[in-house]
Order: structure tokens, then sequence, then C-alpha cells
């Protein structure tokens, strides 16, 4: 929890002077989109990369570009498996930036991680755990989903 509030210190110190903390957007929540999924990049039959679509939120429920960092994984969370955590990444800020996707059907950060060498069996359901640190506030937000096979 101390590690938590330095970070909110060091990020409310680092704003410009006469910034209002009311005068912000806020993020009240993440969602992950029903998109987030496996999905077969080059067309030869595997689903080989995963993408993850985080829509930001903010306390009016609408949708915008929140700065923040990313946690996310994968865990086979089957019964009887000797290691869950199939795979881990980080997303920094100056890189999240980057992964804002608006298309007509809605606006989210889009992640793409390739899981050819993790993902050993497509069929099976999994799920994707995401932690997103609000850099603004310092707050964490998390969120998770079962991700089910689904034909391309």
């Amino acid at each position: 929890q101390n590690q938590q509030l330095a970070k909110r210190i060091e990020t409310l110190q680092a704003l410009p002077e006469g910034v209002k903390g009311a005068e912000l957007y806020t993020l009240s929540r993440i969602k992950l989109s029903k998109y987030t999924n496996l999905y077969d990049r080059n067309n030869d039959g595997k689903k080989d990369t995963l993408k993850v679509y985080i829509e930001p939120i903010d306390a009016d429920g609408d949708l915008f570009k929140a700065p923040g960092r990313v946690q996310v994984q994968l865990w086979d969370l089957e019964p009887g498996r000797e290691k869950p955590l199939l795979g881990e990444w980080q997303v920094e800020p100056w890189e999240l930036s980057k992964l804002w996707f608006s298309a007509l059907l809605g606006a989210n950060y889009r992640l793409t991680y390739d899981v050819r060498e993790i993902v050993k069996d497509p069929a099976e359901p999994l799920t994707v755990k995401v932690a997103f640190t609000d850099i603004l506030s310092g707050k964490v937000f998390k969120e998770q989903l079962q991700i089910q096979p689904r034909p391309e």
C-alpha cells in the first residue's frame, strides 16, 4: 500500500502547475472487450496471436484514452495444470499511447502478443487477466475474461 501511495505522490508531483484534479478525466474502471481472444495471424489454420482489447471508462461511463501502464497475463486454469500461468507481458505508458485503436464499432487499446510457443491447445478456454495502472492517480484497475475459442 505504501508503494502505491508513493507512486500516486510521484505522479501528482509531475503534473503541471495550475492543473486541478477535478479538471481531469479520471478512470473509473476498465473493461475487456468481447473481441479479446486468440486469432490466426497468418491464416495458416493455427491460432497463434492473443489480442487483448482494453476499454478505459470514465465516471460517466464513456470511453477515453486514459494514460497508464498495463500488465497482461494469460492463464490456463483447468484443474491439474502444473504451471497455469502461460505468459505475462508489460506495456509502459509511452508504448500504450501508440496502441489506441479507433474504429466504427468503438475505441480501445489493442494489445497483440505472439503465443504460438505457449498455447498448446487453442481449443481450450483460457483466462486473460489485466491490471491497468492509471498514471494520473496511481490506482490499479483489474479485470479478467475467460476466452472461449471461436471460429475465425
